[in-house]
């Protein structure tokens, strides 16, 4: 079977991994990061470059964006990839605001036309580009993987091919809608992820969440860590985001005035970097009072704690006197986490202290643990699966996961099938995964949905995180399928939530023009709604009014 074919959009910003050595040490160069990437059997296909011919006209060639190709993988999927080089490339440690809305802006500019994104930066402040990101990419539908090296990818020992090739992998073979951060074989949730060694190659780590994707052997994707949004309105990106922002650690004997002065406007918000589960010291009246004067005055404060792993809990005296204080707790976010989506809150100007407030408390990309409900969900809570354990005598809770995970994903496509929303919320409460699929084609719950015609089914879908960019073993996408099958009341929903064709030119003009030649009047307004190219041409040129044309009169 020929391979599938994902296209995947590279940014290259800049960082060590692309540097050249010379003698005045290791130095950014135009150029140099692709040249050395053609050396490399695992990161580029020479045989299959030099035998490509006949290259149909995409979006990265009119870019002038030079196509890459690696080897067919074990899971037959070829990926094609394409680098943006950032002029001047920057070390990381000079990045701004500015260029985080750059990224966003490149991505959303080309969000159409790839099935991921790979952004290369430098290490030392890539925690904080991904949790920017995170929270700037609204309704995300795609995989977006930032990544980078300590040692230069052209060096006799270096992180850097592992580590290119695990993000290329990853953004050309799984939809995983986030914005993660690829480093020594894992996929960390950007927005958990932080640096914690500056001479190894695990440099990054993500100490309150385990890793969305591990990479050994076998690639492992934790599909039911993965965060899902409600995808019922369409991608876009926030780009006001608020530079006013700050981070202040506490110490023993740090005085009023320092943090007097450091909540003076223009200072709108501030992590706050506390003792253990989010303590500071309740004997000092004078630092409280400069807290409780500057959030009256508005200013965001969130309480961090200065420990690795942990949350910041209520459980103590001397943490309730900053809650009493106006101090947001921030559960278990990162600092780099807790700053970024304070900088995003705050560019929110129509909200008022309180809702941004509330902002900062909500889980809104999966960067917080939210207070877990009493009530747990288990597997005794499904009858079914249940029976299904205890038949086959399962004797240990790994075995239960295994059975789960094969369950689940089954019923889910029946549910759809049968149109049965209670079910589909049961199962979801079970840890279903929405994009879960069954058989040998592939299809996920909003596929059946999309090619049933079920509009209620279809929305819920969409509400609790089903992909519209999901395709199937034969590459159609729910759109298609609702396409397919005449659905109009779906093709409206799914162009609504951002649902794109994602073929090229010329293979939806060979369709439009198949359905020009039949006289299918209907199916080519489904085609329209879809956004198709209703004047594109098709392998031999011609365009569907072409063929109209030379069709004989009846």
């Amino acid at each position: 079977m020929e391979p599938r074919t994902a296209r995947v959009l590279v940014l290259y910003t800049g960082g060590t991994i692309g540097m050249e050595k010379t003698q005045s040490g290791y130095q950014p160069k135009t150029g140099f990061l692709q040249k050395q990437i053609k050396r490399l059997p695992m990161l580029y296909d020479e045989d299959f470059m030099a035998t490509r011919k006949n290259q149909q006209q995409t979006q990265s060639e009119s870019l002038e964006l030079e196509e890459l190709a690696m080897p067919v993988s074990p899971y037959n999927v070829r990926v094609l990839y394409y680098i943006k080089e950032y002029v001047p490339i920057k070390d990381s440690s000079n990045l701004m605001i500015e260029d985080w809305v750059m990224m966003a802006l490149d991505i959303q500019k080309h969000y159409d036309s790839y099935n991921g994104f790979v952004v290369i930066h430098g290490t030392d402040t890539m925690a904080y580009t991904a949790s920017a990101l995170s929270f700037m990419m609204e309704n995300l539908g795609k995989t977006i993987v930032l990544t980078g090296s300590q040692v230069p990818i052209y060096e006799q020992r270096n992180d850097g091919r592992d580590n290119l090739l695990g993000a290329l992998m990853i953004a050309g073979h799984y939809i995983i809608p986030e914005v993660g951060l690829y480093f020594g074989g894992c996929l960390y949730r950007g927005n958990r992820a932080t640096k914690v060694d500056a001479g190894s190659f695990s440099a990054f780590d993500s100490p309150n969440l385990p890793p969305l994707v591990t990479m050994t052997v076998k690639i492992d994707v934790q599909w039911d860590a993965i965060f899902r949004c409600n995808n019922t309105t369409s991608f876009t990106v926030h780009t006001k985001m608020n530079p006013n922002i700050g981070l202040l650690r506490l110490f023993p004997g740090i005085t009023a005035m320092t943090v007097k002065s450091f909540l003076q406007p223009p200072m709108q918000g501030v992590v706050l970097q506390t003792y253990g589960a989010g303590n500071a010291p309740n004997n000092r009246s004078d630092l409280i009072n400069e807290i409780k004067q500057a959030t009256d005055r508005g200013v965001i404060i969130v309480n961090c704690t200065q420990c690795i792993h942990g949350p910041v809990v209520d459980a103590y005296a001397t943490g309730r006197t900053l809650i009493d204080a106006g101090v947001v707790p921030g559960s278990d976010m990162t600092p780099e986490a807790a700053l970024t989506k304070l900088s995003y809150v705050l560019g929110h100007d129509h909200l008022t202290v309180k809702e941004r407030q509330e902002l900062m408390r909500r889980n809104l990309r999966g960067e917080l643990k939210v207070a877990q409900s009493q009530e747990q969900f288990s597997l005794k809570d499904s009858e079914f699966i249940e029976a299904v354990a205890c038949s086959l005598h399962i004797g240990s809770s790994e075995e239960m996961r295994y059975i789960r995970r094969a369950l689940l994903p089954v019923l889910m496509c029946c549910a759809s099938s049968s149109g049965s929303v209670q079910t589909l919320q049961k199962l979801l409460d079970q840890g279903a995964d929405p994009n879960g699929n069954i058989n040998y084609d592939g299809r996920t719950p909003l596929h059946i949905a999309c090619l049933n015609g079920n509009l209620e089914i279809a929305r819920f879908l969409l509400q609790h995180g089903a992909s519209v960019h999901v395709r199937d073993r034969f590459n159609r996408s729910p759109l298609e399928d609702a396409i397919k099958f005449r659905h109009q009341k779906v093709v409206e929903l799914l162009v609504e939530t951002g649902a794109t064709l994602g073929r090229s030119t010329s293979e939806i003009a060979a369709e439009v023009c198949c359905l020009a030649a039949k006289n299918r009047v209907d199916d080519l307004r489904l085609w329209g709604t879809a956004s198709a190219d209703l004047n594109g041409v098709d392998y031999d040129g011609r365009t569907p009014l072409h063929v109209v044309s030379t069709m004989p009169r009846r």
